[in-house]
């Protein structure tokens, strides 16, 4: 015998499975993380009204403004005094084709200021007001 190999043939391919596996669930903790950001909310952490006829809203191309419990104003999570909010409610009517507006309100925030807001937003002419509640659980 003269030559260095033995087995007589050249090697097979093998698939190693260890560098595929890092890279599926590379993959999988991307798509879960990318999932997770679609459905942010865009105000302030509030407790929310419970409401049993409550639909899924629509988080594209809205604007959500919240009430808080202390009177405060948030527009996309950044608190804004009335006179800055009357602002860029007019600046988004004037740049959006189809203006949306969602309302997160706490459920201890005064009625009042809700009513202000939903009333300015109406006047500014935005046709779809939402307000967003939670989901009361049936009862039985």
């Amino acid at each position: 015998m003269t030559g260095g190999t033995q087995g007589g043939g050249p090697k097979k391919a093998r698939i190693e499975i260890i560098p595929l596996i890092d890279v599926i669930f590379f993959l999988l903790a991307t798509f879960i993380l990318f999932t997770l950001s679609l459905n942010t909310p865009g105000g302030l952490r509030v407790a929310l009204p419970r409401s049993e006829t409550g639909e899924p809203r629509d988080p594209s191309n809205s604007v959500t403004i919240t009430v808080t419990d202390e009177g405060t104003l948030a527009w996309d999570k950044d608190p804004v005094t009335l006179d800055e909010f009357l602002v860029r409610l007019q600046t988004y009517v004037a740049s959006e084709a189809s203006p949306k507006v969602l309302i997160n309100g706490d459920e201890n925030a005064f009625f009042s200021q809700a009513i202000y807001v939903f009333d300015e937003v109406r006047k500014a002419g935005v046709q779809k007001v939402l307000i967003e509640t939670r989901l009361a659980k049936a009862e039985g």
